[in-house]
């Protein structure tokens, strides 16, 4: 007989979009199931992975990960050169950290001055990475929107706060934006809804839930992953029907487990395997919580995660991966010198060494030092003594002790009884009177449920009807007027696409 496997259907699927311009443009999204469930759905567009590049020289980073790029890293443009051109990077994420006001507070311009390099440099997608301040974020990416005209970059971070000024200048200039939300669902379609207020097609819009790093942050963020990913193919949820993007690498690898040497943590084993490792088991936990992009740094983890999402699309063996390549040198870590002395003793060589040992202590001091002879006593012959019969064994009436036992023991029994049966009486009753309490508690509760919704419903039909007479007094009003034609002129000052935008945005504000 044949397996019958149980297919779910799903009353919705994920948008496709495309990012970056020309033959190496990436498609991503466009799923009609979970994440690899394909024997439900397809998986039109393979998750993507996109490689890192600082627009400034890391100085915290761990030295395994400087190690592949130890060459270029001062250099973002031909940083990302080589990841593309040695590593095969699909996409490249460009890491504004020079832009944040805690840092070195680098000017929009200088920023823009750095992406046109980079951009230059590649011909593959490139991602835009903010350093997470709202207000300064708004003015770099408006500066880039601008000087990229046409590039179709990926901006993001972009949050409630900014995204007015963002998205005005990504649909102005015909880029994508990246929409952002703490770790939470219902605020990541809010900032989705405003930015398809503001007019910004979906189809250029991807959802950044905010990725942790593993442990707790990683367990909330897959938590509520797997919430966005259900809201869309389950519920149909239109607002949430995008790609999803992880900035996993920055997490991951700032993690102190992370950078810590073989010299600082021995037991943690080998420093370069366990980052490596590290981000690449963060890759197969976001993967399988629905990521589309994920953002990765060490070359080895990419290369295990390409492997993953390669053996699940298209099958294959786990054991043909080929396992990671060292750049550094062998941490020298002798693990037996660490561990404790071992304690190979069995049990029942414990016992039987403990028995003569307590035998031995039990044993009379006098059989361990003998003592002096007794000093010899003369003995002289005793009198003649009467003999002495014994006394008679007084008689037991033993069926008389048997009797008062039997009767003994059916007392305490029918003691045990009765105590026993006066229990279950009482949790007897005290359980009714809990059902009983709770009975009543529950008919109030829906009597008091049923009452709010009866009222809601009324209050609900009243405005509904006063919004009714309000649409045809309106209506009214508007049939009676005169209707004559308004001339108009052109404005004296001609503003740009995007000053457009802004003061509409502004005057439909002002109206609500």
């Amino acid at each position: 007989m044949g397996l019958d496997i149980f297919k779910e259907t799903y009353a919705g699927g994920v948008k496709e979009i495309t990012l970056g311009k020309g033959p190496k443009a990436v498609t991503v999204g466009g799923e009609t199931c979970y994440p690899f469930y394909q024997f439900e759905g397809k998986m039109a567009n393979k998750p993507r992975i996109a490689m890192e590049v600082w627009d400034i020289t890391p100085e915290d980073w761990a030295e395994a990960a400087i190690a592949p790029f130890k060459d270029v890293i001062s250099n973002p443009a031909a940083w990302a050169k080589k990841c593309v051109d040695q590593f095969g990077a699909e996409m490249i994420v460009l890491q504004l950290k020079s832009v944040d006001p805690n840092s070195n507070n680098a000017s929009p311009e200088e920023a823009a001055t750095t992406v046109k390099k980079v951009l230059a440099a590649i011909d593959v997608p490139l991602i835009i990475w903010g350093c997470a301040n709202a207000q300064k974020d708004e003015a770099v990416f408006k500066k880039i929107a601008e000087d990229c005209s046409g590039a179709n970059l990926v901006m993001g971070p972009v949050e409630d706060k900014n995204h007015k000024g963002i998205g005005a200048a990504a649909m102005g200039y015909g880029h994508t934006v990246i929409s952002s939300s703490p770790i939470d669902v219902n605020l990541a379609k809010q900032v989705n809804i405003l930015l398809e207020n503001l007019g910004m097609p979906s189809s250029r819009m991807i959802i950044d839930p905010t990725t942790g790093g593993l442990g707790y942050g990683l367990e909330y963020s897959y938590s509520v992953m797997e919430r966005l990913r259900m809201a869309a193919m389950a519920q149909g949820d239109d607002k949430l029907q995008l790609p999803i993007i992880n900035n996993l690498g920055n997490e991951v690898w700032k993690c102190k487990e992370a950078k810590l040497t073989a010299a600082d943590a021995p037991t943690l084993g080998d420093p370069e395997k366990r980052g490596i490792l590290m981000e690449a088991v963060g890759a197969v936990t976001y993967l399988m919580a629905g990521s589309d992009i994920l953002i990765m740094r060490h070359p080895e983890a990419i290369r295990m995660a390409k492997s993953f999402i390669d053996l699940l699309i298209g099958g294959g063996k786990a054991t043909d991966v080929a396992p990671i390549k060292k750049q550094l040198d062998d941490a020298n870590i002798n693990l037996a010198a660490l561990s404790p002395a071992p304690n190979l003793t069995i049990e029942e060589d414990k016992v039987k060494v403990a028995a003569p040992v307590a035998a031995k202590a039990a044993a009379p001091k006098a059989a361990e030092k003998p003592q002096a002879a007794p000093a010899k006593v003369e003995v002289k012959a005793a009198p003649p003594q009467t003999e002495v019969k014994p006394a008679a064994a007084p008689v037991v009436d033993t069926a008389a002790l048997e009797a008062k036992a039997k009767a003994d023991a059916e007392a305490s029994a029918k003691a045990a009884a009765g105590a026993k049966a006066k229990l279950e009486a009482d949790a007897k009753a005290k359980a009714d009177a809990e059902a009983k309490v709770k009975a009543d508690a529950e008919a109030k509760a829906k009597s008091d449920a049923d009452a709010a919704i009866a009222k809601r419903d009324a209050e609900e039909d009243a405005i509904r009807q006063l919004r009714a007479k309000e649409r045809e007094a309106r209506m009214a009003e508007h049939q009676a007027g005169t209707g004559d034609a308004i001339a108009m002129t052109p404005a004296a000052v001609q503003m740009s696409a995007v000053e457009k935008i802004l003061e509409q945005l502004n005057r439909i504000h002002r109206r609500v």
